[in-house]
């Protein structure tokens, strides 16, 4: 194997190690605002109660808006940039890839993963700067 075909591999198993690691980040957010939103189902439905009782774990602790909310979510964030940034000057197929945009998603779906992630991890941190700035 040629040495670019070896880095060609490094940077997808990386990208791939990136995108699971985004997901464990995001979870704890995801989770709570999943629960802001179906806490709103009408009561005598049970995930209603569970979700009512995870907000309210939630919000007893002041941490988990410092940790789990931003800091975990921002982590997420900048890790993402940096490596589509990485992604991006590295691989020449990527870029000429995105002006193609089926063939990108079917040769760089981790890739798209982390794009993906990245952009939740941003929305995440913005309902939540805004939420914040609203109280």
């Amino acid at each position: 194997m040629t040495r670019q075909m070896l880095c060609i591999i490094k940077l997808f198993m990386t990208i791939r190690l990136v995108a699971l690691v985004e997901v464990l980040l995001l979870f704890p957010a995801v989770l709570f605002m999943t629960a802001l939103v179906v806490r709103y189902l009408p009561p005598q439905y049970e995930p209603a109660r569970s979700a009512q009782q995870l907000v309210m774990w939630y919000a007893a602790r002041m941490w988990t808006l410092w940790v789990l909310l931003l800091a975990l979510p921002f982590a997420a964030l900048v890790t993402g940039c940096g490596t589509l940034l990485n992604s991006w000057n590295h691989d020449v197929g990527l870029a000429q890839g995105t002006r193609r945009k089926l063939v990108f998603i079917r040769a760089h779906p981790a890739t798209l993963f982390v794009a993906t992630t990245t952009l939740t991890a941003a929305v995440i941190l913005a309902t939540v700067a805004l939420h914040m700035a609203a109280n």
